[in-house]
Formats: structure tokens, sequence, C-alpha cells
């Protein structure tokens, strides 16, 4: 057998495995992320801060950070006034963290 053949079939073997865990980094990413960005964000009335969530589910490998007040995207980018970035600088602070953990994910296999 091939080491590529045996490689397909461990893959295959902890494909489950895989996506749990991998499902895991993106959603502990996304709460790092959230929580960050919540942290980062300007607070006058606390409606940016509450309005900052994640839809990281338990199984998926995709998720989104994202701020719903009318005006988030205004205090990120300055539009009408300087910018306040929240949301880039908490993505940027959990990128890294985040691929390390997938990283070890792939050395696993």
């Amino acid at each position: 057998m091939s080491d590529l053949t045996r490689f397909a079939e461990d893959l295959r073997e902890n494909a489950d495995t895989l996506t749990r865990r991998a499902s895991q980094v993106v959603r502990k990413a996304a709460l790092d992320t959230m929580a960050d960005a919540k942290t980062l964000a300007p607070v006058d009335t606390g409606n940016l801060r509450n309005s900052i969530t994640t839809d990281a589910r338990q199984g998926d490998l995709v998720a989104v950070v994202e701020a719903t007040a009318d005006y988030a995207a205004a205090v990120e980018f300055g539009i009408d006034q300087r910018p306040q970035p929240y949301m880039r600088p908490a993505q940027d602070r959990n990128t890294e963290p985040f691929m390390d953990a997938i990283a070890q994910l792939a050395e696993g296999v």
C-alpha cells in the first residue's frame, strides 16, 4: 500500500473526528473574536457592543461574527467620523491562534 493510499484511508477513517475538532476550532475562534470585538468596540450607549454576535453552531465549519447596529460600519470605517476599528483588530488578534489550531489538527492526521 502506498503512502498516499494509506493517507487517504486515514483521512476517511478520521473524517468525523477531524470535522468535529475543526468545528470546535472554528467555534472557539468565532467566540474569541466576538469577545474581543465587544471589548474593543467604543461605547456610548452600549448598543453597538450589544449588537455584536456570532453564529457559530456546533458541527459547522463556518462561523460569522457581525455587528448589526445600523451605524456599525460607520464606526469601523469612519464614515462621517474618524474610524474606530473594533472588528478588524478582533479578527487580527484571533487569526494566528486559529491558524495554529488548524495546523495542529493537520499534523495529527
